[in-house]
């Protein structure tokens, strides 16, 4: 097919975990919703490496490997595009750049091909410099000075980034985003689904139903759920029952945590697509501490099936839920504070509907993958045009 000035080919890649990753992830769903946003205006997206720059310790050796590894992934990359210029991609687009994931590849890959250079998500902690993360660190800071631009997507990121990058005006703020159509397709069939759940489930459709997705994993994730079950103990009081999305290495002591309401539980394992947008939209509020989250994908499409949030206002979570509007944020850590605005949220039916509501509208009119879509085609288009 014959190619239009219209069209760009972007080299795509994500350090951390490939778009294509078998496990799911909230950083995968995000490469993918990325890919398919850049696609939308007509631009050929490729997958141009797999390497996984990530590791979880800090060691040095392999960081070391892992950039020598990368240095000739791009050498061969480039030289691929240069020995067949009908194939050469007009730029480069990383997702998802920070020291324990550095882009050993697509600097070097710009910088030879005379390309413009995207990062979409960087961040950069200065107490990250020196000691064992020395390298990646390093990496990450020359990837964000070569940057022609730097999608910003959790705001939290904007002042690590500032000081580093070649001019100001190449950050470029996007609100996180989804496809929202399912969930609010899903919104609309809630009685429906309701219904089927209550029977399958034994659940009581009168009832306040909770709902938390997320992976079962250590670290941030595991400290979120140790949290929402001792929050959910202090609720007690109040009639409720959740339901559990999520499965993972840490499934029996996340269930452990639960121990004193096991009752009012109800695990539904690993849910996608359909089956997930129409279980979350049959539930009456969202609960997530959010311990470290960069801004939660499984919140936002809480939203937009028009389910209030409560959750900890960690990094860039306020930039996806409105306080007091499309739900609550509360401090994050804090079991006390978070198990006493459930309460207030569990016996304020008319309030959780109008957040609701609210986070709907939010969601469409802010966060879907169409005005992203438009926004991120403006940019990369005059990176390539200049």
């Amino acid at each position: 097919m014959t190619r239009t000035i219209h069209t760009l080919r972007i080299a795509f890649y994500a350090p951390l975990k490939p778009p294509d990753h078998p496990n799911a992830s909230g950083d995968r769903t995000m490469a993918r919703l990325l890919m398919a946003a850049l696609a939308l205006p007509g631009h050929e997206v490729t997958i141009a490496a797999r390497l996984r720059s990530r590791d979880h310790a800090g060691d040095r050796g392999r960081i070391a490997r892992l950039r020598d590894i990368g240095a000739r992934l791009a050498e061969r990359y480039a030289a691929r595009s240069l020995a067949a210029p009908g194939r050469r991609p007009d730029l480069w687009f990383t997702y998802h750049a920070y020291y324990k994931a550095p882009d050993f590849i697509g600097p070097l890959v710009a910088e030879r091909l005379a390309i413009p250079y995207v990062i979409a998500e960087a961040s950069l902690a200065e107490k990250r410099r020196g000691g064992v993360w020395e390298i990646a660190h390093d990496a990450t800071v020359a990837a964000v000075r070569r940057a022609d631009a730097v999608i910003g997507l959790n705001s939290s990121d904007r002042a690590g980034i500032l000081p580093f990058l070649a001019a100001p005006e190449r950050w470029h703020a996007l609100k996180p985003f989804i496809d929202t159509e399912p969930f609010a397709a899903a919104r609309h069939r809630r009685s429906a689904t309701r219904e089927a759940l209550a029977a399958r489930w034994g659940l009581d459709p009168e009832m306040p139903w909770l709902v938390a997705v997320a992976m079962m994993r250590p670290g941030d994730k595991a400290q979120s759920y140790a949290i929402l079950g001792a929050a959910a103990a202090l609720a007690a009081d109040r009639p409720w029952r959740l339901l559990i999305v999520g499965d993972g290495a840490t499934r029996d002591a996340v269930a452990a945590g639960f121990a004193s309401c096991a009752d009012r539980i109800v695990w539904l394992g690993r849910l996608d697509g359909a089956a997930l947008a129409e279980t979350v939209a049959a539930c009456d509020l969202c609960v997530w501490p959010a311990i470290n989250e960069a801004y939660g994908m499984a919140l936002l499409e809480a939203q937009a099936a028009g389910v209030p949030v409560l959750a900890g206002a960690s990094g860039g979570v306020a930039d996806i839920i409105a306080d007091g509007v499309t739900g609550v944020l509360v401090p994050p850590g804090d079991t006390a504070v978070f198990a006493a605005a459930l309460s207030a949220l569990l016996a304020a039916p008319q309030r959780r509907r109008e957040m609701g509501a609210a986070a709907a509208r939010q969601a469409a009119a802010s966060h879907d993958i169409v005005s992203a879509a438009g926004r991120l085609d403006a940019i990369l288009r005059r990176l390539v045009a200049a």
